[in-house]
């Protein structure tokens, strides 16, 4: 492989694949062309407006790092996401001229010197996702969007999908255009076979430029100190922090959407260390991995990581999906103060029944702090609880009592998230994606009135939930509202009685219309129907209605949360 080339002749006579330990297919696709684009929209434009132009010098994709393996066989150490998306940049391309005519000669040959060679495959990704990648965007023999279990996958599948879609409106000539500025991009390459040195570039490279996340960061410092000072055993703890890392990656390309990785390598450090103060990961670890003999800290800790990892894919997946109570601290959301404890309580063999409790009075710790807004540090009351709460002591009931106890203490140093400070909070306006919560949860404790073994109702299967305000901040020239007074708009207009949760189509449809047109659409959730219901015999929303089903809102929030 020559240092200086072109991507043509980096694929073609060499076997490139993603290492396992490291990270999955990242580049985002935007559909949208109204929002800002992503990295895959981005890599399209940038070529379009190069064969636009007059230059006469090639394209550059750039460098990348690479470690020599034998036979040939290149691991992508930096620029692996570049790669892949020239490799489904170039299949969908391939198919369109297919679709168009026979291909030439020329062209069959630059397919097979850079995408497949018979049963070579030139560019392989992840193991995890290799197979879909070969099917979808290689041999296209899958069509369908079945069984991506990976975000990754997804990912991948977006971007081959967003390539086709604009190839199918391009004409010949440009889709050639576009072949030829790929396939002759130059490029510079750097293939060492010395892993350490590998590592150290990698380090070297991320410092100076585009910086990748923490965790990159932390595994590329791991596995360099360990060449420095693993001795004997430094081949067997390269493999375990490869191994480890490679389940890590597998996790997070199930869970990104939901949690973000440096966050959790912050959990992590809370778990490890047993403090809910651990906050800055890379200097915390710097510091460690300066003492003489860093080697146990990174054993113990890269453990650590992937243990945290795993946990959460339960989670924040086959958990969360079976459990009300899980699903409901998710849907919340902003809940890192919760996720150690979840992590630890996962760690030490918890029962469900256990993490269903402990995650309902979390939520309830959450979202009083959130609505009540106070400056008070909520970590520090905490932090005792936290760390009493270990192997040898897992019992949740001290947790589940500091909780209830905050709820009702006067005590000046713990009583900002009491009940008196909460019902304070909500007698005012209160933000727009938390009140869509409260009223969830309120329209579940309505349907369940009086039902024997009632399953609520999950969040995400309420059809694009929105906040509709039931007297329309416009002022309605027609009948059925209070008047628009300066008290009604200030105290009546944005609060808890006045909300109401529709679906996103069903918001857009009564707008601002009369309350009796809004009234005969309420007929979908019980909190619908339960204004029907308050207006039987009078079809007039007046600020008394709006103050009694605040209060009786206010009420449920005081005695579930």
């Amino acid at each position: 492989m020559e240092a200086s080339t072109n991507i043509k002749e980096m694929l073609q006579s060499n076997k490139i694949f993603v290492p396992n330990y490291q990270r999955a297919y990242s580049w985002d696709t935007e559909k949208n062309p109204q929002k800002t684009p992503r990295q895959v929209n981005v890599f399209l434009s940038d070529l379009e407006d190069y064969i636009k132009s007059s230059t006469k010098s090639p394209y550059y994709f750039g460098h990348f790092l690479f470690e020599k393996k034998p036979d040939n066989r290149f691991g992508v150490i930096d620029g692996q996401q570049r790669l892949t998306t020239i490799v489904i940049f170039l299949s969908a391309l391939f198919k369109k001229l297919e679709s168009i005519r026979q291909l030439t000669e020329k062209e069959e040959e630059i397919f097979e010197d850079i995408i497949k060679r018979k049963g070579t495959y030139r560019f392989e990704t992840v193991y995890y996702d290799d197979q879909l990648f070969k099917d979808y965007v290689i041999n296209q023999s899958k069509k369908d969007h079945n069984g991506l279990d990976t975000e990754s996958a997804k990912r991948i599948v977006r971007a081959f999908d967003y390539f086709s879609v604009q190839f199918s409106e391009k004409q010949e000539e440009e889709l050639l255009k576009l072949l030829n500025a790929v396939q002759s991009a130059t490029c510079t390459t750097h293939p060492v076979e010395n892993e350490s040195e590998a590592i150290q570039m990698f380090i070297f490279q991320n410092n100076r430029g585009k910086k990748p996340s923490n965790l990159e960061i932390i595994k590329a410092q791991f596995m360099f100190n360990v060449h420095l000072f693993g001795g004997e055993e430094k081949e067997a703890l390269i493999e375990e922090i490869k191994s480890r890392f490679e389940k890590i990656y597998k996790s997070i390309s199930s869970i990104e959407y939901r949690i973000n990785e440096d966050e959790v390598l912050t959990y992590t450090l809370r778990v490890h260390f047993n403090s809910l103060w651990e906050n800055n990961a890379i200097d915390k670890i710097n510091s460690l991995l300066s003492e003489e003999n860093p080697i146990p800290f990174i054993k113990s800790f890269t453990q650590s990581l992937a243990t945290s990892f795993e946990h959460l894919t339960t989670f924040f997946g086959k958990d969360e999906r079976e459990n009300i109570e899980i699903h409901s601290l998710v849907t919340l959301g902003g809940i890192g103060i919760a996720i150690p404890f979840i992590i630890k309580a996962y760690s030490f063999g918890l029962s469900i029944q256990q993490i269903n409790q402990l995650c309902n009075k979390l939520e309830s710790v959450v979202l009083r702090h959130r609505l009540i807004g106070t400056r008070a540090d909520i970590t520090s009351r905490l932090n005792g609880v936290y760390k009493d709460f270990t192997t040898e002591n897992s019992d949740i009931n001290p947790i589940i009592d500091r909780i209830n106890w905050l709820k009702v203490t006067q005590d000046w140093w713990w009583a900002y998230w009491n009940d008196t400070e909460l019902e304070r909070a909500l007698q005012g306006g209160i933000n727009h994606s938390t009140a869509k919560y409260l009223l969830w949860k309120y329209e579940n404790h309505l349907e369940n009135q009086g039902k024997n073994g009632y399953t609520p109702t999950r969040f995400d299967k309420i059809e694009k939930p929105e906040l509709e305000h039931i007297a329309p901040q416009t002022e309605n020239p027609e009948t059925g509202y209070d008047s628009y007074d300066e008290e009604f708009v200030n105290q009546y207009i944005n609060c808890l009685g006045n909300y109401l949760l529709l679906s996103k189509s069903h918001n857009c449809s009564v707008g601002n219309k009369p309350f009796a047109d809004k009234r005969n659409s309420y007929n979908h959730l019980e909190q619908q129907r339960e204004i029907q219901r308050m207006t039987a015999e009078n079809i007039q929303w007046t600020r008394e209605l709006i103050q009694q089903r605040k209060d009786k809102i206010v009420k449920f929030v005081i005695e579930n949360v």
